[in-house]
């Protein structure tokens, strides 16, 4: 973003009846359906707790958001570009459907404290470690942020492969495609801590490491699952 972009405030989104409820149809009409659409499969559900923790997957296609949704019926909450909640009535849509504003370039420390206060709730957090979308069949090196998250709310961090989305929905595709997509929830993961939430920048290597060894193994299997 240039230095003249003007950054959208808006209030964080609850965990209410009615977000429940915009959620529930909003997975029904688009999760559900592309899963239709991919003959998706979902394997290892049983390694999803039943509090709150931090979703980590693979990112290669747009398509991943809503393919995450796979994994359980609650609630998620997602981070989005804060461009998204340019006007009013679509920023409240993407509010109730979830997503948490961020702002790209920078530290953002008030998309950080969304998220804290949604975990805090029992609501999990999904959060690519890969930062944006990548090509290849390589994981990338990964990003802090999901260590860092997970070590300050004390949560586990959940790894998550994704197969066929980058064939389903390749970059610079206008539609989705009917390939299959293969899911497959890995067990998870804690971060070390040195109490009250603070995690050394060694610790949260660690842990990111780790996370990027899983999730290769995670998504060269899913991949499999799919070719």
């Amino acid at each position: 973003m240039t230095g003249t972009s003007t950054r959208v405030v808006t209030k964080p989104g609850r965990d209410t009846r009615w977000n429940r409820l915009l959620y529930g149809i909003g997975r029904q009409l688009v999760s559900n359906t592309l899963r239709i659409w991919t003959r998706g499969t979902v394997e290892g559900k049983e390694n999803v707790p039943d509090g709150a923790f931090v979703l980590a997957p693979v990112h290669r296609s747009y398509i991943d958001t809503p393919i995450s949704s796979w994994v359980q019926v609650r609630r998620l909450r997602y981070l989005g570009k804060d461009s998204m909640w340019k006007y009013p009535w679509i920023g409240k849509l993407f509010t109730a459907m979830g997503a948490i504003p961020v702002h790209r370039g920078s530290i953002d420390r008030e998309a950080l404290r969304r998220c804290l206060d949604a975990l805090a709730t029992g609501q999990p957090v999904v959060l690519f470690p890969e930062g944006e979308r990548k090509d290849g069949p390589e994981v990338h090196p990964l990003l802090d942020g999901a260590a860092f998250l997970a070590a300050k709310a004390g949560v586990p961090i959940v790894p998550v492969g994704i197969g066929g989305s980058d064939r389903a929905m390749p970059r610079g595709a206008k539609f989705v495609y009917p390939h299959k997509v293969h899911v497959i929830v890995g067990e998870p993961m804690t971060v070390e801590t040195n109490g009250r939430g603070r995690a050394s920048r060694e610790q949260l290597n660690a842990t990111t490491l780790r996370l990027r060894a899983e999730l290769q193994r995670l998504y060269d299997l899913a991949q499999e699952r799919v070719s």
